[in-house]
């Protein structure tokens, strides 16, 4: 069985920043994808920011130049430093991994990330 676990979120001032990561445990499987994905109330479940193996790296529009995505993929760690928080960037934020070759993919329980003066 395989769990992802996520830490870093917390309540930030707009302008703040804050670093989350995300570890996976469990079974012994090779990624090939990382992600963190996000949803505040009200609204659809959306990309922040994913890196592939071979260092590939896709950033949502309304986070680029912002959040940076960084990953350890013997560690099957992923890693999202976060600049110059909005309130906007209030959400729970997921933490996602994909099998290399089939693609399935794991999801954490989430970390609230508050941005609030």
């Amino acid at each position: 069985q395989v769990q992802l676990v996520e830490s870093g979120g917390g309540l930030v001032q707009p302008g703040g920043s804050l670093r989350l990561s995300c570890a996976a445990s469990g079974s012994i499987f090779s990624i090939g994808q990382m992600g963190w994905y996000r949803q505040a109330p009200g609204k659809a479940r959306e990309l922040v920011a994913t890196i592939t193996s071979s260092a590939y790296t896709n950033y949502g529009d309304s986070v680029k130049g912002r959040f940076t995505i960084s990953g350890d993929f013997p560690k099957r760690t992923v890693y999202m430093q976060m600049n110059i928080l909005k309130s906007e960037d209030t959400a729970v934020y997921y933490c996602r991994m994909s099998r290399a070759g089939n693609g399935y993919a794991y999801w954490g329980r989430g970390t609230q990330v508050t941005v609030s003066s």
